[in-house]
């Protein structure tokens, strides 16, 4: 049975809960009239909190949490959060994925099947690969919750799932996550899983995915449209994909008609990752300009020291520069530089995928960070398209802060 704390709001501070915001901030918490029924907040940290005006009107229960977010609501309703409502609310994100994504892209078997606050279930990804579910918890509230996510993923899926693996501590920063170690939380000891059980399908396209050891999940399944508008763009064009990861814009490129494609990127995880999907889609690949090199250096030093017009479609997707507000004029001031750099080196005439996924950096912030890199490398330029994440990537609209991937498509004359 699960503790329960009843968190006690400061008066005038209901506005944000009334208009569903699933986040409560310790600084809304009447601190005070909380700790006289639990004076020692560790122990419900991740455990059951029900939320209170300070007029002791019910407003929403969610995860406890020991931070700045308080809070993480999960119902508006007065409910039990057991094993049926995990049920419930998973199924309700399948649902979605079932009528809107996997009915338009039926050569597709990797999704996101939950995306954290966009499916009313902050703090918990799941990701599927195919016959095998990822599972990110990034709160204690949504570990100790495991054993009722994957019982409601069984539940769900059935025998389209063979393997469930838990992705916790290896690639969250958040102090809210204990200690637990990366692993199985369900999988198969039947022979015939063989190593195929790792290549997933996106749009007609093979990748290898390694969700033990890759970032994230294992892929960057948020980038799925954007991948396919590069492939639109591609035919008979020299293109260069910074910050490369295992490869997928550079597959697509190529499946477009690219005439050759440079993948760089730091890690020589990436890099490896890189020539096993050109291999596994039976592209060739070189140590030459012109031909399909995979490049493992700074994705950034690269950049300074290329020649100019060597490449007429860039893609430039870097990693969160700035993960926390107080990093965020640095982040900009990243992004402006980087951004001229690539404008300032690409042919006459080439496009431009430029991409941010810090979420403090908003779209608006984003574009003004280009429009100064535009304006430093003198250069004119074109705004061709806006570019976000795609639909099993939901953005609550009680909370836009969930709109964290925003990109450009530039043409630079």
């Amino acid at each position: 049975m699960n503790r329960v704390i009843k968190v006690y709001l400061k008066r005038g501070k209901e506005n944000s809960i009334r208009r569903y915001h699933p986040w409560i901030f310790s600084g809304a918490v009447d601190d005070n009239k909380t700790r006289k029924q639990a004076p020692d907040y560790e122990m419900f940290n991740g455990e059951i909190a029900e939320v209170y005006s300070a007029s002791d009107e019910f407003l929403g229960i969610g995860h406890f949490s020991i931070g700045t977010i308080m809070v993480r609501i999960l119902s508006f309703e007065k409910r039990e959060i057991n094993s049926a409502f995990w049920v419930e609310a998973i199924g309700k994100a399948l649902k979605v994925r079932e009528k809107i994504l996997l009915t338009a892209s039926p050569d597709t078997n990797c999704y996101r099947l939950v995306h954290g606050e966009g499916d009313n279930l902050p703090g918990l990804i799941i990701d599927i690969y195919n016959q095998t579910a990822v599972i990110q918890p990034h709160t204690l509230g949504m570990e100790k919750s495991l054993e009722d996510i994957s019982s409601a993923l069984l539940q769900l899926l059935g025998d389209k799932i063979k393997a469930i693996y838990c992705k916790g501590t290896a690639n969250s920063k958040s102090e809210t996550i204990s200690e637990i170690p990366d692993g199985y939380l369900k999988k198969s000891d039947k022979k015939d899983e063989d190593s195929d059980c790792n290549i997933v399908r996106e749009n007609g396209i093979d990748f290898y995915i390694d969700w033990e050891k890759g970032q994230k999940t294992g892929f960057f399944l948020d980038q799925r449209e954007n991948r396919e508008r590069v492939k639109q763009y591609a035919k008979d064009r020299k293109v260069l994909n910074l910050f490369c990861y295992t490869g997928g814009f550079s597959l697509y490129a190529l499946k477009g008609g690219a005439q050759f494609v440079d993948s760089v990127d730091s890690s020589a995880f990436a890099i490896e990752s890189v020539i096993k999907n050109l291999t596994l889609n039976k592209f060739s690949y070189g140590k030459k300009y012109g031909e399909n090199r995979a490049i493992c250096t700074d994705a950034i030093d690269f950049l300074r020291e290329l020649p100019k017009n060597n490449y007429d479609l860039m893609i430039v997707d870097p990693p969160a520069f700035a993960k926390h507000l107080s990093a965020k004029r640095n982040a900009l001031r990243a992004y402006k530089n980087l951004n001229a750099l690539a404008i300032e080196k690409i042919e006459r005439g080439g496009l431009i995928f430029t991409f941010s996924c810090s979420q403090v950096v908003d779209k608006y912030d984003f574009a003004l960070a280009v429009f100064s890199a535009a304006a430093q490398a003198d250069r004119r330029v074109r705004i061709l398209g806006r570019l976000t994440q795609p639909e099993d990537h939901p953005v609550n609209i009680y909370h836009p802060e969930g709109e964290y991937l925003k990109g450009l498509l530039l043409y630079v004359e």
